[in-house]
């Protein structure tokens, strides 16, 4: 028997259920970006949040831990991830193994809808640059890699790439003075998506290598300039 909090009476523990869709919802707040690096998560905030009890949160926050989105620290308590520029380049150099591979494996097993999916996807993605929408561009760019991924069929790959932090070492160090989107970024996804549609895994492979490496390269260099700059402040 389940009581307004979902503990299960009979069992003495609290329902699977509501903890995964805690563990869930606070898994795509860190994801989505609005929570600055670093910022300090308080068990009480969390618990109101998802409506949980605070030993049911404690088991959220632990396995988030353990998985790298949150640091757990004594005296300092539970904070959202910070990510060195080493530890990006790592997090950002695995990416590129993983999704260009992935792109190889959409060239060889999209299906023809999945297809014209990624046609409207970068269709959307051409308006919104056309318009100087960033933050449309940005949602159909996301868009498109995900059903690249969804495309590749390959469950493997897709759990290895999920695992990825990518998108909190985006929020960290992405520069949000520089030009959005990135020259060169349709361009590339546009070399992707012929790739997929012409069933050339080894071209659709060097594709994503490149848009991806590219990227990495533009968030690095502006991670070390400011590394540099910092340093000679401190000078």
């Amino acid at each position: 028997m389940m009581d307004s909090n979902g503990f299960d009476e009979d069992a003495g523990r609290m329902s699977p259920t509501r903890q995964s869709q805690a563990y869930d919802g606070l898994r795509s707040l860190l994801l989505s970006g609005s929570v600055e690096p670093g910022a300090r998560l308080t068990e009480a905030d969390l618990t109101r949040m998802f409506n949980v009890s605070r030993s049911t949160m404690r088991a959220v926050l632990v396995r988030l831990t353990q998985e790298g989105y949150v640091t757990s620290e004594v005296n300092r308590g539970v904070r959202t991830r910070s990510f060195s520029v080493e530890e990006a380049a790592d997090i950002l150099e695995a990416r590129e193994t993983l999704e260009s591979a992935l792109a190889g494996k959409a060239a060889e097993r999209a299906t023809e809808e999945e297809i014209t999916q990624l046609r409207a996807t970068l269709e959307t993605m051409e308006d919104c640059q056309s318009r100087g929408d960033a933050t449309g561009y940005s949602r159909g760019n996301r868009r498109f890699h995900q059903q690249v991924k969804e495309a590749a069929h390959q469950q493997t790959l897709a759990r290895a790439y999920d695992t990825l932090l990518y998108p909190l070492v985006m929020r960290q160090y992405r520069n949000l003075s520089a030009p959005h989107p990135r020259a060169g970024s349709l361009e590339e996804h546009q070399t992707i998506l012929l790739a997929i549609i012409t069933r050339n895994p080894p071209a659709a492979v060097a594709a994503m290598l490149h848009h991806v490496a590219s990227a990495r390269h533009a968030l690095l260099l502006q991670a070390q300039q400011k590394r540099t700059s910092a340093t000679a402040a401190d000078a």
